[in-house]
């Protein structure tokens, strides 16, 4: 909500008593006054206005966890645990930025900022996303060209967009993607008949696992928050 019309909401006054409020310095966000009535105010703002509290605000969350095999990336699922199972908390209370399949592992985004987890997932985020895959068969090195050109994906009439594959034994590669098409990584194999047996997001853009062990989660510093 704008904040002139926050304030007016709930200190029950007039916008022309807001004005003089906003002109007079009057009023602070986050502890720093504020004079542009029409600035956009989020659930995690403080607002003051005559040293009044008008809304105290409560906690941004951002969390990063590494997902385990067999974990649903749901708030809630009728047979599966799910991630928030992991992180002891409801779907009131955190959701999903992002997705990862049953099977696959590693980094997953988890919030309570919906503006941060949109501009995250929005298709024209083309944060790079590093996959380390293990496949069936011996990765054919015709693989390297191919998802660098692009794939056609028949069923959606698309092709995707260049894709970086780095083979670091015979079995194993270092992918990484700017899009997330559904089952992308396996689909792209597939189309050299060879099949995804294991599946490991490393990181999404500058956010990386590091060494935070399977199954656990940590806090985002400020300056990775700031990089979405």
């Amino acid at each position: 909500m704008r904040l002139d019309r926050l304030i007016a909401h709930l200190a029950c006054i007039s916008q022309q008593h807001v004005r003089r409020l906003l002109a007079g310095g009057h009023v602070s966000v986050n502890a720093e006054t504020v004079h542009d009535g029409s600035r956009a105010i989020r659930p995690f703002d403080r607002v003051e206005s005559e040293q009044r509290i008008l809304q105290l605000g409560y906690p941004a969350r951002y969390l990063m966890l590494h997902k385990p095999v067999g974990y649903v990336s749901a708030t809630e699922h009728p047979t599966h645990r799910t991630v928030l199972d992991l992180v002891g908390a409801s779907a009131d209370e955190l959701h999903l930025a992002g997705r990862l399949d049953l099977n696959t592992t590693g980094l997953l985004l988890l919030t309570n900022d919906g503006h941060w987890s949109r501009r995250l997932t929005l298709p024209g985020n083309k944060q790079p996303k590093v996959y380390r895959v293990q496949t069936e068969d011996p990765i054919d090195p015709a693989c390297i060209a191919a998802f660098e050109k692009g794939l056609y994906f028949s069923y959606e009439k698309l092709t995707t967009l260049p894709a970086h594959l780095e083979i670091l034994d015979s079995h194993t590669a270092r992918l990484t993607l700017h899009e997330g098409r559904y089952h992308q990584v396996k689909r792209m194999f597939g189309h050299f008949r060879n099949r995804v047996t294991g599946l490991h997001r490393e990181t999404i853009g500058p956010l990386s696992l590091g060494d935070l062990p399977e199954g656990t989660f940590r806090a985002l510093t400020p300056a990775e928050i700031a990089a979405f």
